[in-house]
């Protein structure tokens, strides 16, 4: 077999000694670096886990947080389009209170303006009938040819109206 080997170029005592070598060189990585390297390994490994949680947790609250954002707005949205209902509502309120104030207004102005036109009318026939006494006592002057005292003669006509004013009323 030693023919073998060195037909094949190995040399045994130094395959031996290298294998010796090899084994001592694992026994004493293992006890030196080989449980510093899983710490790393470790170490490494649980920075990657922390970092994914860190990640989870963020997608989580980013979540959240959208979630909160759009319920917000939608509660914005709500209030907003309250407002605006109440705005309207206060504005027709208003413009109905305003025509009732316009219709109380020319109602006042038409009352007044009726007064006016009664009074007026009053003064018209005031007017009218002191014109007719005076004509009338002009005419009873000619007619009688002489002066009658012009506050007797109203007297008299204003008597004989209040009696024709009266009787018109009566038979109305």
């Amino acid at each position: 077999m030693e023919e073998l080997l060195k037909q094949l170029g190995i040399n045994l005592p130094g395959l031996i000694v290298q294998i010796i070598n090899f084994v001592l060189l694992l026994i004493i990585l293992r006890l030196t670096i080989y449980k510093y390297l899983l710490g790393l390994v470790d170490r490494r490994a649980a920075r990657i886990k922390e970092s994914m949680d860190q990640v989870e947790k963020i997608q989580k609250d980013t979540a959240q947080t959208q979630e909160q954002i759009k319920h917000h707005l939608d509660e914005a949205r709500q209030e907003g389009q309250a407002l605006i209902n109440q705005a309207t509502q206060i504005g027709e309120r208003l413009k109905e209170e305003a025509r009732q104030e316009a219709r109380k207004e020319a109602e006042v102005m038409i009352q007044r303006a009726r007064a006016e036109i009664r009074q007026e009318r009053n003064e018209a026939i005031e007017s009218v009938r002191s014109q007719f006494a005076e004509l009338t006592v002009l005419a009873a002057e000619r007619i009688i040819h002489k002066s009658i005292d012009a506050s007797t003669h109203r007297e008299l006509i204003e008597e004989v109206l209040r009696e024709k004013s009266d009787l018109k009323g009566s038979q109305g």
